[in-house]
This record gives structure tokens, sequence and C-alpha cells, in this order.
């Protein structure tokens, strides 16, 4: 299998080393060229795999024949068919197979209704001890010299969930991919990852706060990008879908439920260092979205939002490297921050005892407009091949919440959670990673908690590369 990361690396390595003696116009020249190498070479090689492996299916296919009989083996230039018959023998589905093995040991306080103050639904797992986190089976691989698709499925307990289900283009051109099925949503910059990609062992409290307990928007539609044919890195993204994840619900209509659009764009500042920047929309819709407040009287009450929710996000990312070469020493700063809306209307009703105290049983409606936000930023230094070290900082504001002719029924909190953690981690590979992280909490209403997290990942199979 190619080693795309090591083909680019030494195309940068072979353009900086000729571009020394060179003139500026023809530096402009090298790094135009470089750029745009960078943004064809994954399609490019992909397409190439997959007709590498469309021609050994072939020949496992079939009987052996004299190397004369057969042109297009011997001549490596002969252009490959336009298309061709469905591989007759099981062995020509090769995918890529990885299993994603992560686990825990966590020191906290118990605290059974664990949450963020402030932000609902506010229900967070109260893990304590060892335990294990979800097992990531990952296949994927070629369809044809034009769609790639890939599977993810979760493995949790007794329980296996299709995190990712999708097919996605190779050869479009133009710039433009498209992708279908599910998937996570390429607003923001976390939201795309994995949690074995995370630099800590946890989520950022602002994307828990956005899309729940799962901390990332997974849509069930199709996925549009484009990627603009300029030096610098500029692409541009549209999703339709279900919106049927937090904060959207199951609506069960036809139709779009929720949709995105973004931006991103980045570039090189000299061999060192490099950078990109996103903005980010998304809408969702939802109908009698739940979650758990309580009444005036610190009795438990039960609330539905039906209305929409528009999150707008903003992702700043910079890396650097000596050299070019993050191998033995990197650098990685990032920051999001996130603005959302609600608006529609709340219907409340208690357990017990109704959130209207003068009227046991009655369901209180009424308009509900609430405007909250939140950050975080993080830097990751890795100081030798083997050792990371990193800090991270959170804050939330639950912000304006008008809850229309409930603000007198419901106790909703006026509160700024944060969070502030370290980690060092130790990888004897790229496939295998010990992590040791502390975090000092205040999350929660009059509560500080200090955390601590032992981690471990392991990868095996195959395991393609990480995003910038």
């Amino acid at each position: 299998m190619l080693h795309k990361p090591s083909i680019v690396m030494a195309a940068l390595l072979a353009a900086s080393c000729g571009a020394q003696a060179a003139s500026d116009a023809d530096l402009a020249a090298i790094r135009s060229q470089i750029d745009e190498m960078k943004k064809t070479y994954e399609q490019r090689i992909a397409a190439l795999e997959n007709k590498l492996a469309q021609a050994e299916a072939d020949a496992r296919a079939k009987p052996l024949a004299p190397a004369a009989a057969s042109p297009a083996v011997a001549d490596r230039s002969a252009p490959a068919p336009v298309a061709t018959a469905a591989p007759t023998s099981a062995s020509a589905f090769n995918p890529e197979v990885s299993l994603i093995l992560q686990g825990q040991y966590i020191n906290s306080k118990n605290i059974p209704d664990r949450g963020i103050s402030g932000f609902w639904p506010n229900q967070l797992d109260n893990l304590r001890g060892f335990s294990i986190n979800e097992t990531e089976l990952v296949i994927g691989g070629g369809i044809d010299p034009y769609w790639r698709g890939q599977a993810i499925f979760a493995v949790n307990d007794n329980e296996v969930g299709v995190e990712e289900a999708w097919f996605q283009s190779l050869a479009i051109g133009l710039g433009i991919g498209v992708k279908g099925g599910r998937y996570r949503s390429s607003i923001g910059y976390l939201n795309e990852q994995h949690p074995h990609q995370w630099d800590f062992a946890n989520a950022p409290l602002m994307y828990l706060a956005m899309f729940g307990p799962e901390a990332s928007f997974r849509e069930d539609g199709v996925q549009l990008k484009w990627l603009a044919p300029t030096p610098m890195f500029l692409e541009f993204g549209a999703e339709a879908g279900r919106g049927a994840n937090y904060p959207g619900t199951e609506t069960n209509k036809n139709g779009v439920g929720a949709w995105a659009l973004y931006a991103h764009l980045g570039d090189d500042l000299g061999v060192a260092n490099s950078w990109r920047a996103g903005l980010s929309y998304l809408r969702t819709s939802s109908d009698n979205r739940e979650a758990d407040f309580y009444d005036i009287n610190g009795l438990p009450a039960r609330a539905t939002f039906t209305g929409n929710t528009d999150t707008w996000l903003a992702d700043f990312v910079w890396k650097w490297a000596p050299d070019g070469n993050p191998k033995y020493q990197n650098f990685k700063f990032q920051s999001e921050y996130f603005w959302r809306r609600d608006k529609g209307d709340l219907n409340c009703a208690g357990l017990g005892t109704a959130c209207d105290p003068l009227a046991a049983g009655d369901t209180v409606s009424g308009n509900y407009n609430t405007r909250q936000s939140g950050w975080y930023a993080q830097g990751v230094f890795q100081f030798t091949p083997n050792w990371r070290a990193g800090l991270r900082y959170d804050q939330l504001d639950s912000g304006v919440q008008d809850l229309g002719p409930n603000a007198g029924n419901l106790v909703v909190e006026d509160y700024k959670p944060k969070r502030a953690t370290a980690m060092v981690d130790y990888s004897w590979s790229e496939f295998s990673r010990l992590r040791l992280q502390f975090a000092q909490d205040k999350s929660m209403l009059g509560i500080t908690e200090n955390q601590w997290i032992l981690q471990y990942i392991m990868s095996l199979g195959a395991h393609g590369a990480h995003r910038f």
C-alpha cells in the first residue's frame, strides 16, 4: 500500500532543496506546484490503488496466461479500461480493516446527576474506575476507480451501532467531491474526528453542550464539497440530511431536517508553519426535544422543545514542525468558538407537581428563545518522537434564556461552566498510545472537581492518515 504522507513529504523536501538557488518567480511557481500536489494527491493515489486492486482481483479470478497475451500488464502505460465486469471471485473484495481498542481508568467524584449547568440536555455519563470506551471496527476500500466506501461500527458492551456508513466520489474532477450515507459533518474542526484521534481523553465542553453526550454531529444525508483551484487551500461545503441527532430530533417527515454550510481556508507560512481557519453554520429542527428541569419548588419537571436551532462555529488550527518534519518535534494549537440560538415553543409538565404550582398536572406552553456560546483553546507539544504534553481550557456561557410563560415555573442556572486540563502521553508507535490526564472541572454550579484519567488507545490493522 502506498504511504501518502511519505510521498508528500518527499515532494516537499525535493522542492525546498531545489528552490534555494531559484529566483522569486521560480519559488512562487514551485510553491504553486506543491499546493496543487497537496490538493490532488489523495484523490489520484486512491484512484490508482483502486485500479491496482481491481487488476489484482481480475488476475486472481482468471487462469494464468502467457505474458505476451496480456499487453495491458506488460505495458504499464496502457490506459485502464473505462468499465470492468463485476468480480466473480470472493477474494476480489480486499478491504482495509482496522480495529480501535480504547479504555480508561477515571478517578472523580460520584455525582449522580452529572451535567453542564445552564445547558440542556445536561445528563452526562458518570463513569468511575475501570471501563472501556467504544471499540471501533473500520472497514473501507475502493468500490471502483470512481467511488470509495467506508463503514465504522461502534461496539459498546452488548450494543453494536453504525457510527458511519458512507460512499465518496474519487474522480468527478474540477475539485468537486460528493459523499452520501451516514457521516460525521464537516462543520467546525473537531467534529469530523473520532475519539481516538483527539489530543485529550474527553471532548471539549462546547462539543458536549452543542451535541450532547456523543460530542459530535452525525448526519444521514448528502455532502457536497468544492476545492477551489487557488494557490492557497480554499474549500466550500454544503450538507443536507435527516437531522435526527441532537440538537435536532427525529421528525418522521419528508424533506430535510438539517442543513449546513461551511468554508475552510489555509496555507503554509514558510517550511515550518501551516494553518487552517473555518466558519460553519448548522440549522436543525426539533419536534418535542426532551429535557429535565426542576420547578420553583425543587421538584422535577420535564420540558419539550419544538422549533429550530441555529449554530455558528469558528475554528482555527496552527501547526509547527522544524523544517516541516513533524516526526521528532511538532506543536499544534487549535481553538473553536460557537454561538447558538434556540427559537420555538416550550411545553412543560411536572412530574408529581406541575410546572404551574397552582394547577397540578397541567401543561404550561409558551415561547422559548435562548442565545448561548462557548469556546476552548488547546496546545499540544511533541518534544520527542514518543512523548507529548498538552494544555486545554474550556469555557461556556449559558447566556440569555427567555422561557416565556415558563419563566416563573422553571429554575435555569445563569452560569459560565469552565474546565482546565493538562495531559501527557507516550506513543510506542502511531498504533499504540498511553495517556495520563488531569482536569479541574467547574462545569457544575457550586462543584469543583479534580478528575484523573489514565487512557489507552490501541489500533490494529490498516489505518489511513488523519486529516490536517
